[in-house]
């Protein structure tokens, strides 16, 4: 989408899609404000100013680190760029280029004789700004400050200590951007709502919006990568009221939460990396019910839906809540918003995730308060220690089960080489809780509770986690209510494939023995083409409703999570250890040490991502792809198993492919799925935009748990993309 710049005085810009135009609702403003943004010029202007520099600070090296924190925060705060966009709403930037990402990983952006203190950064949480919202930073202070009294002398105080001087340095952030806001010409709305908030309570919609950017930007200023969370559960009592006061017009309030996602454009910068421009882990989550069981879906959900479907902001990866119980309203217009493109918008099964949540102990109240950890895995917001731990099934069949094909490995049936593997399986899962217990002390305290070895210091992530100022803990340190390790099962339908290919072929046709087969595999297919296309086209694999191939895929999956639950019943920590599945891109990393596989492909091919099936296997559509997904037993993949399903243009445009994408979303929570990527792509358009990327800057596809700029990724990533797409039309 290429402008010529002498075009801007007329403010028009068209933001096209997988389907044509976008609607247009927003201002001619505002729309040129997502131009700018999303085509590098504030993203360009951060790289200028990677970090702060602490090189002054007399002996800083001897410090202790978390001393070093506090110190880095207080300069990040008085010292980062104030960037003040024209025409902006809403004020707050994360200005350090260092924050992006780009050179390193979400890091602390604090610079030391020319390197970086070793302090981390944070991604892979999603934090509680719905207080901060609700009842303002002094809230957070207060209780800061009571637990400082309550530490002084102990072990806790330099952390208690940390959260005060976290509430200090955002107070003089706060402060800096009221000083040159104020006698603005342009900005008095910008200007009044930072005199209130995040300090004060918000008390109106403006000020909601206001606040929870701010915050949110702070933390990412500071090399916190989170997820917002449940958007319209924070902002639409707000946004109700003004409208009943007649205060604001849903017009206006559209053109304040656009700015809200406009300004998360910050960071595009147009430079590629290896997953690409735009994975910042800042996901939203829209729809469902409370606490209490009412719903959430609200006023503020459908702007949502409206910005996202008019613009071509893939940065905020969202995904809407859906259920049985959803209005027919909620399920058309996510079908219509998916239906252009881009991948800004997922799907849960509130239903199944619900039930998984709940069964695995967390309580109903709860378990509906769910969301997602910055990419797509759940968890409790604001109140969760979470990572993931991913590994590929399939090495563990070709390098452990089947010993690298060695001409030894021999099983006289199925049931007994399958054995094995459940074994292997079982110990990759023991390893990594393992390594995870390892990161704890041999006694507990004077508590009781499990004491974490000494980890960098997180303070400001941690002063909007529950728990963590009240224990004295940070969020590393076992502060947060809730601790959660999730292996991560990757190579899925794979590993299914795989040994489905050797049941029937070895097993159950006889048509070669088990050491004739792994030769064959042995030597990549060389001179076995015939055999190769048989295994390819004579057998129906997981993704095509077969069940035989489908019962089989749901018992590697649950022996898998009966390996989980064995270690999560493992009392040598407080960690807990759900299943999920993923590989998040990983098919590319993993190909390099891959053998050749028993379904067909040749070693060093990539295969399939998350919990999909093994490309050029889906033959049947969407549908039956969603209907091998579904006989899975996902209730006890507690964090999550991801469905990436790609659509064609063509299949989705007028009222039938309407139609058509509302009963996809209708079968997937009918049948009770988890989560589920709707993606609609042109391969001709992907090729002309890795040929002219000049000409697609903005173009948005969805990758594995978040969104990319197309042109930002690099070629193995882009051709992985157009391959998959090209798969959905052969």
């Amino acid at each position: 989408m290429r402008k010529d710049p002498e075009e801007k005085h007329m403010k028009k810009v068209h933001f096209m899609s997988a389907i044509g135009e976008r609607p247009i609702r927003l201002s001619d403003e505002t729309r040129w404000f997502a131009y700018e943004s999303l085509n590098h010029k504030y993203g360009l202007d951060t790289l200028k100013t990677p970090g702060v520099s602490v090189d002054d600070v007399e002996n800083f090296d001897k410090l202790t680190q978390i001393e070093q924190y506090d110190i880095g925060l207080r300069r990040i705060a008085e010292q980062a760029p104030i960037r003040i966009c024209e025409g902006e709403k809403l004020s707050g930037a994360a200005t350090l280029g260092l924050a992006i990402g780009l050179e390193a990983w979400h890091s602390f952006p604090i610079l030391y004789k020319g390197s970086m203190p070793l302090l981390a950064g944070m991604s892979h949480i999603t934090l509680d700004y719905g207080t901060v919202v609700k009842q303002g930073m002094k809230s957070i202070r207060t209780i800061a400050e009571k637990a400082l009294e309550k530490f002084r002398g102990t072990k806790h105080e330099p952390f208690a200590k940390s959260c005060v001087a976290c509430c200090d340095s955002f107070e003089i952030w706060r402060q800096r951007y009221i000083a040159t806001l104020k006698d603005k010409p342009g900005y008095e709305n910008n200007y009044n709502n930072l005199l209130r908030v995040p300090e004060e309570p918000a008390t109106n919609f403006y000020e909601a919006v206001q606040s929870l950017w701010f915050t949110f930007a702070f933390t990412r200023l500071c090399g916190t990568w989170s997820g917002i969370g449940r958007i319209d559960y924070i902002l639409g009592d707000y946004l109700k009221k003004d409208l009943a006061d007649g205060t604001i017009i849903l017009d206006e309030a559209r053109e304040i939460l656009a700015h809200f996602f406009i300004k998360g454009c910050e960071w595009v910068c147009g430079k590629g990396s290896i997953s690409g421009d735009a994975q910042h882990y800042q996901n939203l989550v829209i729809g469902g019910i409370d606490e209490n069981g009412n719903t959430v879906t609200n006023e503020v959900t459908y702007l949502v839906l409206d910005i996202l479907e008019e613009t071509e902001i893939g940065d905020y990866p969202t995904t809407v809540r859906l259920s049985k119980n959803s209005d027919e309203k909620l399920f058309r217009r996510v079908a219509e918003v998916i239906r252009h493109g881009g991948g800004a918008l997922a799907v849960y099964d509130e239903d199944l995730i619900l039930r998984a949540l709940t069964r695995f102990g967390y309580s109903e109240k709860e378990a509906r308060k769910f969301a997602n950890d910055g990419c797509w895995e759940v968890q409790v917001p604001g109140k969760t220690f979470f990572s993931y731990w991913p590994f590929d099934s399939l090495q563990i069949l070709q390098q452990q089960t089947l010993k690298g094909y060695d001409s030894s490995v021999d099983y006289p049936d199925f049931e007994s080489l399958y054995a094995q593997y459940a074994d292997d399986l079982g110990k990759a899962v023991d390893a990594i809780a393992d390594s995870w217990r390892e990161r704890f002390e041999p006694e507990k305290d004077e508590n009781g509770n499990y004491v974490w070895k000494p980890s960098s210091p997180v303070t400001l992530p941690s002063i909007f986690e529950g728990d963590c100022i009240e224990r004295g803990l940070s969020y590393l340190d076992g502060g947060t209510v809730y601790h959660v390790v999730s292996p991560h099962i990757g190579g899925f339908a794979d590993t299914v494939d795989s040994l489905y290919a050797i049941k029937k072929l070895v097993y159950d046709e006889k048509k070669l023995t088990l050491k004739e087969f792994l030769e064959v595999l042995r030597n990549n297919w060389e001179g076995n083409e015939i055999l190769r296309q048989y295994v390819i086209n004579r057998y129906t694999y997981y993704g095509s409703d077969n069940d035989e191939a489908d019962d089989l895929a749901k018992r590697v999956l649950s022996d898998f999570e009966d390996a989980c639950d064995r270690n999560d019943k493992n009392p040598k920590c407080s960690l807990r250890f759900p299943a999920g599945v993923s590989t998040f891109g990983r098919q590319l990393e993993w190909a390099q040490r891959r053998l050749a596989v028993p379904h067909g492909y040749k070693a060093g091919a990539i295969l399939s991502g998350n919990c999909s099936p093994t490309p050029g296997t889906d033959r049947d559509g969407a549908t039956a792809i969603i209907r091998s997904y579904c006989k899975l037993d996902l209730e006890r993949t507690v964090t999550g198993a991801a469905l990436d399903v790609k659509l064609t243009p063509s299949s989705v445009k007028g009222e039938d492919g309407l139609a058509a994408v509302v009963n996809l979303l209708k079968g997937f929570v009918t049948l009770g799925g988890f989560f589920m990527q709707l993606d609609v792509a042109d391969a001709a358009v992907l090729h002309d935009a890795q040929d002219h990327p000049e000409d697609h800057q903005t173009l948005s596809v969805r990758v594995s748990g978040w969104n990319a700029r197309f042109v930002t990724l690099n070629k193995e990533w882009q051709d992985m993309i157009i391959s998959q797409t090209e798969d959905i039309v052969r």
